[in-house]
């Protein structure tokens, strides 16, 4: 195989985020280290963001409307060429030696399926109180973290999808993201639980912290409707797998 990582963004009307995520990636992955494409999955944006990734050489994938996240993630695993995929939210900065984190935890052991990083905002453990202030300090406290918690996986039940990373050797034995769960929410639930089943580990990586807006799409949303959304899609794991995804928290 190849090597690469192919780092898949899905993004609606968020060009200023998917900037601040590009400007990251290419600030703090060595390609040649950890060689790696970036996929834009774009929405349906009306901000111009299927032009500006084409002139910044990345791959754009344009869908004419927003279908939600799982189905942009799909889109953007059918169009990638990397040994492994990762997929990121347009929110997420990364750090200093992130990828190179989560793949050497991917690849510790055979039984690994999908390893993901902490963060300052997240549901469940991966979020963690790595004290910071402004960006400057964000990026100070991660480059301390990837020393201090040098190869600090944990197994872990559920991984957020705002970062997670696979290979395609397990993409393509247990599918790609159900889209019943479109626009989001559940989705990542679904697909760790699935990798479970397969008998997959997953891993949280202490020494990977990346900064996280936190529902950067969904807070252009009515809160009443993103709660109704949330509790809809929780009913449909339930209904597909007879268990409360609550349990995996």
């Amino acid at each position: 195989m190849n090597g690469m990582t192919s780092i898949i963004i899905p993004t609606y009307n968020g060009l200023s985020l998917l900037q601040a995520a590009v400007a990251a990636i290419r600030d703090y992955t060595d390609p040649k280290q950890t060689p790696y494409e970036i996929i834009v999955v774009d929405n349906g944006s009306s901000d111009g963001t299927p032009g500006w990734s084409v002139e910044q050489g990345l791959t754009c994938v344009s869908a004419a409307r927003n279908a939600g996240f799982p189905k942009a993630c799909n889109q953007g695993m059918r169009a990638a060429n990397g040994e492994y995929l990762l997929l990121l939210n347009n929110d997420v900065t990364v750090s200093f030696g992130w990828l190179q984190g989560l793949l050497e935890a991917l690849n510790s052991s055979a039984d690994v399926g999908i390893v993901g990083p902490v963060t300052n905002y997240a549901s469940g453990r991966q979020q963690v109180e790595y004290p910071f202030g402004s960006m400057t300090d964000f990026h100070r406290a991660a480059a301390d973290a990837f020393v201090r918690e040098a190869q600090g996986y944990e197994p872990i039940a559920r991984l957020v999808g705002f970062c997670m990373l696979f290979r395609r050797a397990l993409y393509e034995r247990i599918g790609e993201l159900d889209e019943r769960f479109s626009p989001g929410h559940y989705e990542d639930d679904d697909y760790c639980f699935r990798a479970r089943m397969h008998g997959f580990a997953l891993l949280m990586c202490r020494n990977v912290f990346v900064h996280h807006e936190g529902s950067a799409s969904f807070k252009r949303s009515n809160a009443a409707q993103v709660a109704q959304l949330v509790e809809r899609n929780r009913e449909l794991f339930k209904a597909k797998w007879q268990v409360d995804p609550a349990n995996f928290m």
